[in-house]
């Protein structure tokens, strides 16, 4: 079940890692004026990624959870936003761009999946039929 896994064992959070980790080395080649700038927002941007997914899972209320997962949805697409302008201003090649968007497509499928499990009831067991007497 969800709520009682540990956010490490979720794949998503493990793939949300991999973006971040992904990002840094990306970002360590923008120009150093950026380092305060468009870098410092994007890094903060994929991290929030994993500590969302990891703060919801902590959370006591599926309920809860969701709305951390919302919260990394937003984070996901600020961090695409990022991707894409550092691309428009030729900081970062496509070549180079490649691997973190496949991981927020991934990511962002994965979130929207794991939201819509945590909104969604838990089924109730199947009763069994009394036995005959």
């Amino acid at each position: 079940m969800i709520e009682r896994s540990l956010y490490r064992e979720l794949r998503v959070w493990q793939m949300a890692m991999d973006l971040v980790v992904e990002v840094y080395r990306a970002s360590a080649r923008f120009p150093r004026e950026e380092r305060f700038g468009l870098t410092a927002q994007l890094r903060r941007a994929a991290a929030s990624i994993p500590a969302n997914i990891a703060e919801g899972n902590a959370r006591s209320t599926r309920r809860d959870n969701a709305g951390f997962i919302s919260v990394a949805s937003g984070s996901l697409a600020e961090t695409e936003a990022f991707v894409l302008l550092a691309m428009r201003l030729g900081y970062l090649p496509i070549d180079e761009a490649r691997p973190a968007m496949a991981l927020l497509a991934q990511i962002g499928r994965m979130l929207r999946a794991l939201r819509a499990r945590l909104l969604t009831p838990p089924s109730s067991p199947i009763p069994h039929p009394p036995s005959p007497p």
